[in-house]
């Protein structure tokens, strides 16, 4: 996607805790679609092969998670972080990551991964169709600025990980709010 671009308009199924239900699973099904997560915000959307790999765990989602006052600092309203994994896995990885500042979005279909042109295959480590690594700034629904990591293609023999990492973000962040405020 380029700078200006329209990110996809489309609906997520993700599980909410409802404190109305009893058990021991108190979830429910919530539709949400793009606008309310993106409309009239600023966020930055990252997004990875998969949740509990490696990279993603132990690396670029909990970087972003640290640094969320750095990225409040430049403007940012939300961070979001995107896998072609189900509600299910999505919310167990925020849990076992002990998220408090990145919200997940399970694109368990794939669509908004695919409509962003970003959807590969990964057969060769077994995961099937996920989403190639990237990360945007994303106001009010268009794409600021994009971050994605190179040699996108599909069953890549590697992982590339630094262009979209948080801190080639906030950098980026970090120059452009000071060209706009020379």
């Amino acid at each position: 996607m380029q700078p200006g671009a329209r990110i996809p308009d489309v609906t997520f199924r993700t599980r909410v805790r409802d404190e109305s239900i009893d058990g021991p699973n108190p979830f429910r099904w919530e539709e949400r679609d793009t606008a309310s997560y993106f409309a009239g915000k600023r966020v930055v959307l990252f997004s990875l092969p998969g949740a509990f790999t490696p990279t993603c765990s132990t690396y670029q989602l909990p970087g972003f998670e640290k640094n969320i006052e750095a990225f409040r600092a430049q403007g940012i309203d939300a961070i979001y972080c995107m896998s072609v994994n189900d509600a299910f896995v999505m919310n167990q990885w925020a849990k076992a990551q002990n998220l408090e500042n990145v919200e997940v979005i399970p694109d368990g279909s794939g669509e908004f991964t695919r409509r962003a042109g970003m959807l590969v295959r990964k057969d060769n480590l077994g995961f099937g169709l996920r989403s190639w690594r990237y990360a945007a700034v994303i106001n009010d629904g268009r794409v600021e600025a994009w971050f994605e990591e190179p040699g996108l293609c599909d069953n890549h023999p590697e992982d590339p990980y630094g262009v979209s990492s948080p801190e080639s973000v906030l950098e980026w962040l970090e120059k452009a709010n000071r060209e706009q405020a020379a």
